[in-house]
This record gives C-alpha cells, sequence and structure tokens, in this order.
C-alpha cells in the first residue's frame, strides 16, 4: 500500500499465497512465495499509485509475527519452509520444557507463555531437523528471521539483518527488561546468537533498499509485527487504550505506555514498538481462530461460497439455537494456551441449520474476546472504555455489534480498516520526519461507525456462561 502524508491511500496491490498443512498440526509457507507476493505487490501498487520509487520519502515493513524462517547468508536460499505461527509441532517440546520447571523463567524474561505458537522451539526444531543445520549455524552461516527480517534482507540486497523489538519480543528469546537478546534463554532452547537479527527501533532509518530491488534505493525506517503496527495505525498512543484486530486470529493489544503489566491471567506482556529509543509496552491476547473460522465454514463445510455471505446467512436467524462452536482447530489461545483443546460444535439439533451454525461462528469470535478483555480487567489493565477494531472481519455489521453486545462498551471501526499497513506507514513516516509526533499522526484517525452494546445484561452473562461450558468440553480433548 502506498500512503501519502494525509495517510490516505494512493496506491495498493495484494495477492494471495499458499499455505501447506503437511501433517496435522503444522502450517507452512514458501518462504520464496513470500517474497515474490510481495516484492511484486510492492511494484504493483507504485504503479497504482502512479509514482515512482524514487518519489517515495520511507519503505516501512509489517509482517505477521513468530511465522519463523532459517536462510543460508552467503546466497539468502530458505533452508526449509517457514514454520507459521499457528504450527503447533513443538507442542511437546514445549510440555518437556514446562514439565522441567522453565515456564515461569521464560514468563519473567520474555513476558510470554510457554507455547509453540512463539518463534524459539520453532528454530530450535529446524536446527535439529534440516540436515547440518546446527553445525552451520554455530559457523555463522545461516541467519534466522521472522517474515521482517526475511524481507528486510532481500530489500537490502542482503545487506541488513534486523528486526525490530516487537518482533524479537515475539521470538521467546528476547528479555523485554533489557531490550536485548537473553543468553541464558538462548542456552536453553539451543539457539547460537550468531543466527539472531540485530536489533532496531521500530520508527527511524535503519539502511535503504537496493536500487535493484524496486527502481531506487529507499530508507527502510519502519518495522512493526503485524499486530504492534494495527495498534499503532488506530492511534492507541495512550495508556488504556486497546484495539482488536480481526484477521486470521484475532489479536486484542491494550497500550500500557512505558510500563511492564506482568498478566497473572496468561496474557502476553510485550513490545509494542520502540521509536528514538523510547519502548512503549502492551498487553495482548492473542486468539487463534478468528476469521480462519470464517474461512473454515467457506471452505471446509462449503456452507457459504464467499466469506461476505456470513453475515446474511448469520442475520437470517434471531440467534444461534443453542448451538456453540468452540474454535480450538490449532488448540485454544489466551487466556487457556491449551495446545490439546479441539474444536467442538455444541448444543445440535434437528432443528440446527446452516444459519444457526453460521451466526454461532460469529459469536465464537466476538465470545474469545470478551475473555481477553476480562482477562485485561483482572489483571488491572482495564477498565475498557472502548474497542477500536480492524481487519478485515471488522467490515461484518453483525460481528461488530454482537462484539459490542457481549463486551458490554462501545466498538468503534475506523474510516481506515487497514490499519495494519498504515501502521507501518506512520512508523516509517515518523523515522524520516514525514510527521514529527504521534499527536500529529493521531490527528488522521476517524471514526467510520461506532456501534453501542444493546443487549441486556442477563442474556449477554447467559450466553457467556453457556460458553464457558463449551470451552471447557473441548479442552484437553487431543490427550484423550
Amino acid at each position: 500500500m502506498v500512503f501519502d502524508a494525509d495517510g490516505c491511500v494512493r496506491g495498493a496491490a495484494q495477492k494471495d499465497f499458499t499455505q501447506f498443512f503437511p501433517h496435522p498440526g503444522w502450517v507452512e509457507h514458501d518462504p520464496d512465495e513470500i517474497l515474490a507476493s510481495q516484492l511484486n505487490c510492492a511494484r504493483a501498487a507504485l504503479v497504482d499509485a502512479g509514482i515512482a520509487a524514487a518519489e517515495l520519502a520511507a519503505l516501512g515493513i509489517t509482517n505477521q509475527r513468530e511465522t519463523t524462517i532459517l536462510w543460508e547468508r552467503s546466497t539468502g536460499r530458505a533452508l526449509a519452509p517457514a514454520i507459521v505461527w499457528q504450527d503447533r509441532r513443538t507442542a511437546a517440546a514445549c510440555d518437556r520444557l514446562r514439565a522441567d520447571g522453565h515456564a515461569d523463567l521464560i514468563r519473567a524474561r520474555t513476558g510470554l507463555e510457554l507455547d509453540a505458537y512463539f518463534s524459539a522451539t520453532k528454530l530450535a526444531w529446524l536446527l535439529d531437523n534440516v540436515p547440518d543445520a546446527r553445525r552451520r549455524a554455530e559457523a555463522g552461516e545461516l541467519a534466522f528471521g521472522t517474515v521482517d527480517s526475511w524481507l528486510v534482507w532481500h530489500l537490502s540486497g542482503g545487506a541488513l539483518h534486523v528486526t525490530d523489538p516487537g518482533n524479537a519480543a515475539r521470538t521467546m528469546l528476547f528479555n523485554i527488561r533489557s531490550g536485548d537478546w537473553d543468553d541464558q534463554l538462548l542456552a536453553l532452547f539451543g539457539i547460537p546468537r550468531a543466527l539472531l537479527p540485530r536489533i532496531v527501533d521500530s520508527s527511524g532509518v535503519c539502511g535503504e533498499s537496493h536500487a535493484d530491488v524496486l527502481g531506487a534505493a529507499v530508507p527502510i525506517a519502519g518495522i512493526a509485527g503485524d499486530q504492534q503496527a494495527a495498534t499503532f495505525g488506530q492511534a492507541c498512543f495512550v495508556p488504556g487504550m486497546a484495539k482488536n484486530t480481526y484477521g486470521t486470529g484475532c489479536f486484542l493489544l491494550m497500550n500500557t505506555g512505558d510500563g511492564i503489566v506482568a498478566s497473572t491471567n496468561r496474557l502476553l506482556t510485550t513490545v509494542g514498538w520502540r521509536a528514538r529509543g523510547r519502548t512503549r509496552y502492551v498487553l495482548e491476547g492473542s486468539i487463534f481462530m478468528g476469521g480462519a473460522i470464517v474461512q473454515w465454514l467457506r471452505d471446509g463445510l462449503g456452507l457459504i461460497r464467499h466469506s461476505g455471505e456470513i453475515e446474511a446467512l448469520a442475520a437470517s436467524v434471531p440467534d444461534s439455537g443453542g448451538v456453540v462452536l468452540v474454535p480450538a482447530f490449532t488448540g485454544l489461545g489466551a487466556p487457556y494456551w491449551d495446545a490439546y483443546a479441539r474444536g467442538a460444535l455444541f448444543g445440535l439439533t434437528r432443528g440446527t441449520g446452516a444459519a444457526h451454525i453460521a451466526r454461532a461462528a460469529l459469536e465464537a469470535i466476538a465470545l474469545q474476546t470478551v475473555d481477553l478483555v476480562a482477562a485485561m480487567d483482572r489483571d488491572g489493565a482495564g477498565p475498557l472504555k472502548e474497542l477500536r477494531v480492524d481487519g478485515g472481519a471488522a467490515a461484518n455489521d453483525l460481528l461488530m455489534q454482537l462484539q459490542a453486545d457481549l463486551l458490554g462498551v462501545p466498538v468503534v471501526r475506523p474510516q481506515m480498516l487497514e490499519t495494519t499497513a498504515l501502521g507501518a506507514a506512520y512508523l516509517a513516516g515518523l523515522g524520516v520526519g514525514v510527521w514529527s509526533c504521534e499527536d500529529e499522526v493521531a490527528a488522521h484517525w476517524r471514526a467510520e461507525r461506532r456501534f453501542e452494546p444493546a443487549m441486556d445484561a442477563d442474556r449477554r452473562d447467559a450466553l457467556i456462561a453457556r460458553w464457558h461450558r463449551a470451552v471447557g468440553r473441548s479442552r484437553g480433548w487431543a490427550e484423550a
């Protein structure tokens, strides 16, 4: 996406790339396909904007976090498929580390739960399963990175091996208090430091793209994981402000300012962004299945032909008819962190139809978010006054009304739903002086619609209680 100084879109391009599921619980991407799709889209977006690369003030990158790529420094060639954040192949390794008593150390140093979601065990798996990888890593021949590092490496022609603190904080190898890679954690996971990227500010020039890549050398001045970028794009700059992104998963982030809020309710304490040497922290709840539930209804069950049909189908019935969908297809994220939970449909009767399942799917997205907000309240980070929303599923009016009803607070949808890309643009623009401060950025934020809660408290409480009964019965299923 190409943005101008008013935060308006001047050009855009997008392209799907393939997801691979080679074994149950495994999710992979092709690193070369990721790279090619992004470079082709960048060039197409410039054409759409009618400008040349030389006219760009800066380049910002935002990326799926935790996804783990291992490549050869001499050639830039990936040595294996990217292990995606949703991948669960290392759940047993995490169980062993937990049984050995390492979970508290990891939480204290990283702010994260010990879980296969994060990069550390994925990287260890690659080192142990790619032939000769560990020896080559220790010899300094290989590089690890999340997708931001992979893209910057290739944009810069191999000159830059960097990441920002927000992405680093998602690896389970980064100490959020010292702001650097943690030697004790590297030893615990068996990760050679020589593999790791240099940590740079989320906003600020760290280098430039090679002129051959886009047609001109462009300063690379913004790097942020997708959820941190969306929080920035939503202008959640004041402690207590929160946003929820409804993408493949759902990710609720609340700004906690300069302070680290240590969660006692299994939320993640993580870095939001670092600019001009100042770090902002967030409290995060991660939901593995958000919009992906709708994709499953479309591709797995064939209940709809296009994702956009879900709203009309779900709205054709007044309620779910007692049906509850627990979307634990790849386990449950926060606040449960149950790698062995599995998806389940409860409450089916002969009267159940496709519309009831569709409505239960939307309710499942909203109810998972309710669990996150309740956990934040218990951690003392609330109370939430309003929730800013973005991502593809935020365009669904019924889902947004259900979210407001089940949370009991207003849900606010901005005019610009592509807040992840916008946040990357804001970080890059701040890094080169297009905007001078966060207040100047916040002035561009505009609400498109505000959804006010309309459900009575007894109905809300009953739906939440039923949801918790269903979640309880889906947990630990794969262990049986």
